[in-house]
């Protein structure tokens, strides 16, 4: 199954805006320090249904926002959800992003990086598009730290890398980006129940729960266009 078909079928099912119920709750902090000015033009790389280019254009008066997705439906869906006419979605490759050179300020990527064919590729048409100072935000919840993200693979057909914090930051490296931060966004919105209630479905330990969300949570790579 290929990344259209696999979100095509989440877009027709609702599950976009489970998606950003669930990821808004890191995604609020590390939108936050986008150092995102007034009219600023901003790409949303793997936008799903495209919260994060809503909410830069309401608290931070981004200018124009782009929302790139791989699936028609997701596409279709966050341009249902708006009608901001400085907002627009539009379907497209990650290995092939449709902008010109040094012409977009800043670029976010949350939980959709990692499903890149050729993730070195994309960051090197990531660097060609950013201006001169331009930010990268690559925030992501599946990767090497976080053992309790491994088993997502099982789970869906499509291919991801899972890379560890330092692959992300040699990749952003190799590719022509300063890496300016990284850590961890821990998610303390997210309710663990008391340690009486486990095993659940799906935790077998409350400890375990406690380290996916409260201590791995979302790596946040931030690089930065020279």
């Amino acid at each position: 199954m290929s990344v259209r078909e696999e979100f095509d079928d989440w877009a027709a099912s609702g599950r976009d805006r489970g998606m950003e119920e669930r990821h808004w709750h890191t995604a609020k902090h590390a939108l936050a320090r986008l150092p995102v000015e007034s009219g600023d033009t901003v790409l949303d790389l793997g936008c799903g249904s495209g919260y994060a280019g809503r909410a830069l254009r309401d608290t931070k008066g981004a200018g124009r926002i782009y929302g790139l997705d791989g699936s028609p439906e997701m596409a279709r869906n966050a341009a249902g959800y708006t009608d901001d006419p400085n907002v627009g979605y539009l379907v497209g490759d990650f290995d092939e992003l449709p902008f010109e050179d040094d012409s977009i300020d800043h670029i976010w990527s949350m939980e959709a990086f990692y499903y890149a064919a050729d993730p070195h590729h994309t960051l090197e048409e990531i660097a060609r598009v950013l201006r001169p100072g331009g930010t990268f935000y690559c925030a992501v919840n599946y990767y090497e730290e976080n053992v309790h993200s491994h088993e997502w693979q099982e789970f869906i057909a499509i291919e991801m890398t899972r890379w560890d914090r330092q692959q992300y930051r040699e990749a952003f490296r190799d590719a022509g980006l300063a890496v300016a931060e990284q850590d961890n966004i821990p998610d303390r919105e997210i309710t663990i129940p008391s340690e009486a209630e486990f095993p659940t479905e799906d935790w077998d330990t409350r400890a375990d729960m406690v380290e996916r969300y409260r201590e791995f949570g979302t790596l946040l790579t931030v690089g930065v266009a020279p």
